[in-house]
């Protein structure tokens, strides 16, 4: 399943315990609504993990996005977990603080859940 525009493509696979949910292009205040339905509408899973490694713009608007979510997650006793962010959303991300709030993993982790 997955949606697409110009500027950003979002594509979603569901396991028993983690969905995956791969995101493309540029998160900003046109295509953030892509990334908010997506990450709304997966299913209620452990683990629910966003790989950020084709992502080249993180707005303020995507931060916003990713809070939500995070609390979306957390409140129905799950985790959101941040996948191999490219390196201009990786700061994006330290500037805010969220790495010290939602976890960063490299693509491959070794997690439980994974």
């Amino acid at each position: 399943m997955g949606q697409r525009d110009d500027r950003f493509h979002v594509e979603v696979s569901v396991g028993d315990r983690v969905v995956e949910v791969r995101a493309t292009g540029e998160v900003d205040i046109a295509t953030v609504g892509a990334l908010r339905s997506a990450l709304w509408a997966a299913p209620a899973r452990p683990v629910l993990r966003l790989d950020l490694s084709g992502v080249g713009v993180l707005s303020a608007a995507g931060v916003r996005a990713l809070v939500a979510a995070h609390l979306r997650v957390r409140a129905r006793g799950g985790e959101l977990v941040l996948v191999d962010p490219d390196p201009v959303v990786a700061r994006v991300l330290r500037a805010t603080g969220l790495h010290r709030v939602i976890p960063i993993v490299e693509p491959r982790c070794e997690l439980v859940a994974c």
